[in-house]
């Protein structure tokens, strides 16, 4: 079983990846939806994050609310690298339990997203990294379009992630998508020909 992580910027293009490489029979685990599920009622996460932030970060029914979360972490360093002290080694473990479970039913790749792979310190759960790339001109195209952000915010998402050339460092396959859908489809079918084996459902 070959286990991949896919990361990349904002806007580069890892969810369509995700999908094609789903699309060609690869199991998909999400490392955002990993986190949702992290944060569920009365969990061990879920007490230590209410310990720390306090029951300002709860919504109606109990559940972190995750909007009031982020409005308080990403306007204070100290307070996002407590968070991601509590978040990244829980979820590193979860991944981890994913992995083993698909490795069990005889998975033949799995694909882990995750936009923070590397500052979370996940590489040692993955054998290859892949990373998403495109230009800047279509990167801000994208985020105007998809998530109607201003040329300001768009620069300040950007600035605040890490650079390209230092995620490049850490992958064996950068995945170049300045073209078209039918284009990027065929260039991850050759990436999984070449690197898996081809149809690998």
């Amino acid at each position: 079983m070959l286990v991949i992580g896919l990361t990349g910027g904002i806007g580069t293009g890892k969810s369509e990846v995700s999908r094609i490489l789903k699309e060609l029979g690869a199991e998909v685990i999400d490392a955002d939806r990993v986190g949702h599920e992290a944060y569920s009622a009365h969990t061990a996460i879920w007490c230590e994050v209410v310990d720390t932030f306090g029951e300002r970060v709860l919504g109606p029914a109990g559940e972190i609310d995750r909007k009031q979360l982020g409005a308080i972490v990403f306007s204070d360093p100290e307070a996002l690298g407590r968070l991601n002290a509590i978040m990244h080694p829980r979820m590193a473990d979860i991944i981890r339990e994913k992995i083993g479970r698909l490795r069990e039913q005889g998975a033949s790749l799995v694909v882990v997203e995750a936009a923070l792979l590397i500052e979370a310190g996940w590489e040692p759960l993955v054998e290859e990294i892949w990373v998403t790339s495109t230009t800047e001109e279509q990167v801000e195209e994208r985020l105007r379009h998809r998530n109607g952000l201003s040329e300001e915010q768009i620069r300040s998402r950007v600035r605040a992630q890490m650079p390209f050339e230092e995620r490049s460092r850490h992958a064996q396959v950068v995945v170049e998508n300045s073209g078209s859908l039918e284009e990027l489809r065929e260039e991850v079918e050759s990436l999984c020909r070449s690197r898996v084996g081809g149809k690998v459902g």
